[in-house]
């Protein structure tokens, strides 16, 4: 194999400044020349009109600098006839110096990628080709990376050079090489003992038989005292999790300190994940609604990751007019297909210090890439992530949809706040999360086996003693407003809940001296309390029998004063989750008659059944996605 031979750079020095010239150059390109410093060799690109002045300056804008920034300007060119751009890409090798590496010459040494780390080959846009003799060739999109990146490429693989290829071939190389290994450790980026992938669920069948078999007795001869005993578990369930959201209500009346003021001397660039995956109907609106972003879209980097066989949602996205902000991702198919999975293949993509997630229904506000960057640098270090608030722009479609939003509302404007001020477990929102990069890197990524994969990351950032804070910026998204699709999408949810609680609790004794004392409690009412009460619920339904003037089963043999005590408890908590739900309806400013709330009860019913599907799953196929179909609301934002 031969590679192009690689030339010394011209080192004539270029001209101070450019004047413009009458034949009618772009004023861009002799703007952005002075500058940066642009040596005459590149201009001459610039003034043959291979590279478009709007592309250079946007380049130069993330940071390029010199020849780095005409490469990137060439490879943003998705629509330039592939002919021509070969030629730029060849002509600017030369200015620069070096041989042109093509897929003529082969495919890369795989061991030097590995040496070297298939993840920093594509966020930095460098790789070691292959070893000839005692060198080592470095395919590059720039000379300046080469530079930058010198003594540690040295360090590693001794006498190194450089060589030029495309950015966008020098990644599908990569890919080629270590494609499959990169999906493998997506799936395993979690360490084993965190991490729900080794959970049986036979062993789990195993356990529920045998805990049957103990009870069986107890139900033939006394099936009271069994029924007793469930009930005392989910009334201790419903007055847990209610005096968890009084005690996030109470510490919200106390006012939040301001933000000191900071400045920002140069914003970060911020990656944002999109998975996809059968949403041919929402593709265009969700392009639509992140073009609103105000962030610099030279510091903006959307990631759209698509599964690979998902043709049809890659065919409506390449009928898009992509910004330059945005790429879309084929993730390869994989053991298990689960939106961490996704996540976690699609970070090694990006190229942000910061890493946000959003759903592809989502209309985030303007400034929220903003907001989350101010609030990041105005706090420590130990602040790793930033929860926005999440409602919706379809609140009034039918009923289903009015008390979902009643009860997002309370969730996202009372309770997390609430419990994120006290200190407490923040479960995080599947959408509207920002992340440092590095701790989100040190943490393991996502669980790629979780269905509730934020829930369990809330966890995990809280046991490495870091925290998470809500950020009030609203995303809206669309509430799902089908029973069908409702009760499939909760199912995930609760089965995502008992699944992170199994693993955790794994080691009771661990967790608490990694959480505290507090945060252990508020784990155990927030994710087990509300599993059991949705499980359990039918056995409260049933005091409804009472005031109807039937008998109930536990009034005989707890005694007159002890059942209307628990019925009691059991009203009472009925009202101040009405209560609780007109506070955050309020709080979101959504125009919903407040008498919906009294319809809460069959709405919270569906919940039941959703949970009795979880259970189900969790013994017959826990690590199914069960996919939340969108785009199905009246009312389009786009």
């Amino acid at each position: 194999m031969t590679v192009i031979p690689l030339r010394p750079p011209d080192k004539s020095p270029g001209p101070k400044s450019i004047s413009p010239d009458s034949s009618g150059q772009d004023p861009i390109v002799s703007a952005v020349a002075q500058l940066s410093g642009i040596p005459m060799p590149t201009v001459d690109l610039l003034r043959s009109r291979q590279v478009p002045g709007h592309a250079l300056l946007s380049a130069l804008r993330r940071g390029a600098r010199g020849d780095q920034a005409i490469s990137q300007a060439l490879t943003d060119r998705a629509k330039a006839e592939t002919s021509g751009e070969v030629r730029a890409l060849r002509n600017l090798a030369e200015r620069q110096g070096l041989g042109a590496l093509t897929q003529a010459h082969g495919p890369p040494d795989p061991a030097l990628i590995d040496a070297f780390g298939a993840t920093t080959c594509l966020t930095e846009g460098l790789m070691p080709w292959r070893r000839i003799a005692d060198l080592t060739i470095v395919a590059t999109s720039s000379v300046e990376a080469f530079a930058r990146l010198g003594p540690r490429l040295t360090a590693l693989f001794g006498p190194v050079a450089p060589a030029f290829c495309p950015e966008d071939d020098l990644r599908a190389a990569v890919l080629r090489q270590r494609g499959a290994a990169m999906i493998r450790a997506a799936e395993t980026t979690v360490p084993s003992g965190l991490s729900c992938r080794t959970y049986d669920p036979a062993r789990t069948m195993g356990f529920l038989c045998l805990a049957a078999l103990t009870l069986a007795p107890v139900l033939l001869w006394r099936p009271v005292w069994l029924l007793a005993l469930f009930t005392l578990l989910v009334v201790a369930a419903m007055a847990g999790f209610m005096g968890l959201r009084l005690a996030a209500w109470l510490a919200l009346r106390k006012p939040e300190p301001d933000l000191p003021q900071v400045t920002i001397v140069r914003l970060p660039v911020v990656s944002v994940i999109v998975a996809l995956y059968g949403e041919t109907d929402i593709a265009q609106r969700l392009i639509k609604r992140l073009k609103t972003l105000d962030y610099p879209e030279d510091l903006l980097d959307v990631v759209l990751a698509v599964e690979e066989d998902d043709h049809a949602t890659r065919a409506a996205l390449a009928r898009a007019e992509l910004p330059l902000s945005m790429r879309v991702v084929p993730v390869p198919v994989g053991t298990v297909r689960t939106k961490p999975r996704a996540l976690n293949y699609a970070l090694d993509h990006c190229r942000g210090s910061f890493i946000g997630v959003y759903d592809a229904e989502d209309a985030p506000e303007a400034d929220q890439i903003h907001r989350m960057v101010t609030h990041f640098h105005a706090r420590g270090s130990d602040v790793v992530c930033l929860q926005g608030i999440l409602d919706y722009y379809n609140p009034r479609q039918n009923w289903l949809s009015r008390c979902f939003t009643i009860e997002y509302a309370a969730w996202f404007r009372l309770l997390l706040p609430g419990i994120a001020r006290l200190g407490l477990v923040v479960p995080l929102g599947g959408t509207t999360l920002f992340f440092r990069r590095a701790a989100l890197e040190e943490l393991g990524r996502w669980d790629a086996h979780n269905v509730t994969e934020d829930c369990d990351l809330g966890i995990r950032i809280a046991r490495r003693g870091w925290r998470t804070e809500i950020v009030q910026t609203t995303t809206y998204e669309e509430a799902n407003c089908h029973p069908r699709a409702w009760v499939k999408q909760r199912s995930r949810w609760i089965k995502g809940f008992m699944m992170t609680w199994l693993t955790h609790m794994r080691n009771p004794r661990r967790l608490w001296q990694e959480l505290g004392a507090t945060r252990f409690l508020g784990v155990q009412l927030l994710v087990f309390g509300s599993v059991c009460h949705a499980l359990l619920a039918p056995l409260l339904w049933s005091f409804w029998i009472s005031f109807f003037g039937f008998p109930h089963p536990l009034a005989l043999a707890m005694g007159p004063l002890a059942f209307r005590l628990l019925g009691a408890a059991f009203v009472i908590s009925e009202c101040l989750g009405m209560a609780f739900g007109l506070a955050g309806l309020l709080l979101a400013r959504q125009k919903i008659n407040p008498l919906w709330l009294l319809t809460m009860a069959p709405y919270n019913a569906l919940a039941t059944l959703a949970a009795w599907k979880a259970a189900y799953e969790m013994i017959m196929r826990p690590f199914w996605w069960d996919k939340t179909r969108h785009g199905l609301s009246r009312e389009n934002t786009a």
